[in-house]
């Protein structure tokens, strides 16, 4: 007998060093960027669940029981803010019921809060399309953006699990040098980009020209989720010639027809950037999302990396 207590107590021991260890903090991420963001400064220390793709549209989510579910158990909510996921995410909080994620509360993360937001509207009208009142809440787009996130979201995350805080704050230190020098590769590399006519579809890349030096020459879109009708379009042909554009953008998780019609007529590369992380396939996390993002417009341009 004693014999079989001995066996069953290696056995349970055995079982408790292989177990892995539970991570301290669940973190619930609106979008991909902020989930992959997260996981560069939790490791090993956080879950993290994100609640969109990077093939999904943002502003159009379903308030789903899974998503309940998650967010339930969720000890940080990480989401872009400035209205972006206002047609869902007061629903998930409100069915989740989770005292330590609501809005005011530590548990409650907004990014746009830390950056400048750009394309704050003069006024609100539904006849101006799909316009967020705070301002263009892609934010995602411009890597300096990320950085800012960062030096808050790393301390907030050692805020609420103080246990790991050290762990957090030497990530995030990391993280910090080595974005920085990444942001000023990036720079480099897309220099011949610098004062370049682009058409976009949507109007949500405000933050990613004004790294660059890009230049909007209008939008497929007429107004912000607006389809664009052919009097538009024919416009929109007439006018691109006229302010030298070179190529046509569009996300990864739009429909590419629009954006394919006009760069046919327009005899001009359309590009599909990835958005964020997972829009295409290379962009896998926070590096390769700039990457790619760089390397598609250069090919865009005519230069000698990536793909349109």
């Amino acid at each position: 007998m004693l014999r079989s207590l001995s066996l069953g107590l290696v056995v349970l021991s055995a079982f408790a060093v292989a177990k892995p260890a539970q991570a301290a903090l669940n973190v619930f991420a609106c979008e991909p960027e902020w989930a992959a963001l997260a996981t560069e400064l939790g490791g090993e220390d956080v879950s993290v669940f994100s609640a969109t793709t990077g093939r999904q549209d943002p502003h159009q989510i379903q308030a789903r029981p899974a998503l309940i579910a998650k967010l339930r158990s969720a000890d940080l909510v990480v989401c872009t803010g400035a209205e972006l996921e206002i047609g869902w995410l007061p629903v998930l909080l409100r069915q989740a019921s989770n005292a330590k994620v609501q809005p005011g509360t530590p548990g409650f993360f907004e990014a746009s809060n830390r950056v400048k937001l750009l394309e704050i509207p003069t006024r609100l009208d539904r006849a101006d399309g799909d316009v967020h009142a705070a301002g263009n809440p892609h934010i995602q787009t411009d890597p300096r953006n990320i950085r800012l996130v960062a030096a808050a979201l790393g301390p907030r995350m050692g805020e609420i699990d103080p246990a790991h805080a050290p762990a957090y704050a030497q990530r995030l230190k990391a993280f910090d040098e080595s974005w920085g020098r990444l942001i000023d590769g990036w720079q480099a590399a897309a220099a011949p980009l610098k004062g370049v006519t682009v058409i976009p579809y949507h109007k949500g890349w405000a933050y990613l020209f004004g790294w660059l030096g890009i230049k909007e020459g209008g939008t497929i879109e007429p107004k912000p989720g607006v389809p664009p009708g052919g009097a538009y379009l024919t416009q929109l042909l007439d006018q691109i010639p006229k302010i030298d554009a070179k190529m046509v953008i569009h996300a990864a998780y739009e429909d590419p027809k629009g954006a394919a019609f006009v760069a046919e007529k327009a005899k001009l590369p359309m590009v599909t950037l990835p958005f964020t992380v997972g829009g295409t396939e290379e962009a896998k996390d926070l590096r390769s999302l700039f990457d790619e993002t760089v390397k598609r417009l250069l090919a865009g341009l005519g230069g000698p990396n990536g793909r349109t």
